[in-house]
């Protein structure tokens, strides 16, 4: 057998990931994982891990994946929303059990929820108005599977509320009803899943701390709750406690939602928003309310976005992560607490793959 010279056959081989975890912006009750509650204006590493996967965020909590399928949780516990057993606060990541699985996260008000590899869907934190989905409105600091099923396949958490979609493509969702966000025509609460509609072509779905945006498989983009911004997308200020279409494209991919605003990609690449924009987290150089999509600039290189109290992120196709909105904390990522009104890339790195927000602080994974 012919020898291989190991430095060269290792010197062909392919670079192998190493995705770590950075975040920046307020500090607050520990939750960008640094070990203190110090604010950051510019992106810190989050220890010296290299194996990150996926990352949400709650209010003042952040959740994340390894690749390993363990879960991970820090900052704000007081409900005990980090799963930990009880209600003190994090500085650093620490595991939720021991046990792996987990394949899809999202945090709420003041809860948490999780999605495993088996398609079984759980909750913990406060239970106030029925978030978790439990059956009750009791808090658990603990993991607690929501009933039986094994068809769950994505999450999303509100103020109070939850929202998901389950494997046949149906709608759920249970919580606080204020403003008819759970789009089941009224505005009483459910403390257990109950199904929007009949129809089983949902695709995906995030909230807008009081509303809820969701695509179909025939890339059409839906929304109800509340509208006081405008938020909803359909040219009014009029709560909505059914779904409404927004617009009549077919076009619509990724979604974020924040407080009073959203962001949206198409498949085209092009970026868009609507809603609340007081401090730019609009993206469109002003400071103006729209109640209808509104193109960002004229890229169409946008993959991925994120949006917190009033600040937005989004990802390019090169991976180039830009930031814009209310800067009062660093949460933007540049280096300084300035408000800006349109994006501004953040840093010179051109791995990042995942991002997340909820208030005024940021996390994200980049390979480096």
């Amino acid at each position: 057998m012919q020898q291989v010279n190991s430095a060269i056959a290792a010197s062909t081989w392919p670079t192998q990931p190493t995705p770590k975890l950075f975040s920046w912006g307020s500090g607050g009750q520990g939750v960008l994982g640094l070990g203190n509650t110090t604010s950051y204006s510019s992106p810190k590493q989050v220890g010296s891990l290299t194996n990150w996967s996926i990352v949400a965020s709650g209010n003042a909590t952040t959740i994340s994946v390894k690749t390993d399928g363990t879960l991970w949780s820090w900052g704000q516990n007081n409900n005990g929303q980090l799963g930990l057993g009880d209600i003190t606060n994090r500085s650093s990541p620490v595991q939720v059990g021991a046990l792996p699985y987990w394949a899809q996260i999202a945090g709420g008000g003041l809860h948490t929820i999780a999605i495993k590899t088996d398609g079984t869907l759980w909750t913990w934190g406060s239970g106030l108005s029925g978030p978790l989905g439990l059956g009750n409105t009791t808090n658990y600091s603990s993991p607690k599977q929501v009933g039986a099923l094994t068809t769950w396949l994505k999450a999303a958490g509100g103020n109070n509320f939850s929202v998901a979609i389950k494997t046949d493509g149906t709608l759920w969702t249970w919580g606080g009803n204020g403003s008819g966000k759970l789009g089941l025509g009224n505005t009483t609460y459910y403390s257990s899943p109950m199904q929007v509609g009949a129809l089983t072509t949902w695709l995906n779905v995030d909230t807008c701390e009081t509303a809820i945006l969701a695509t179909k498989t025939d890339g059409t983009l839906w929304a109800w709750g509340n509208n006081s911004k405008g938020q909803l997308g359909d040219g009014t200020i009029v709560n909505k406690s059914s779904p409404v279409q927004v617009g009549a494209l077919t076009t619509w991919l990724n979604i974020a939602g924040g407080e009073g605003f959203v962001i949206v990609t198409k498949t085209d690449g092009t970026l868009w928003s609507w809603g609340q924009n007081n401090s730019g987290q609009l993206g469109l150089g002003n400071a103006t309310y729209y109640s209808s999509p509104k193109q960002i600039g004229a890229l169409t290189t946008w993959l991925t976005v994120a949006a917190g109290n009033y600040h937005s992120l989004s990802i390019t196709s090169s991976g180039n992560l830009y930031s814009w909105g209310r800067n009062t904390s660093g949460q933007l990522g540049l280096g300084d607490t300035t408000v800006r009104s349109s994006p501004n890339q953040v840093g010179t790195l051109s791995t990042w793959s995942k991002i997340s927000s909820w208030q005024t602080n940021s996390i994200g994974i980049a390979n480096t």
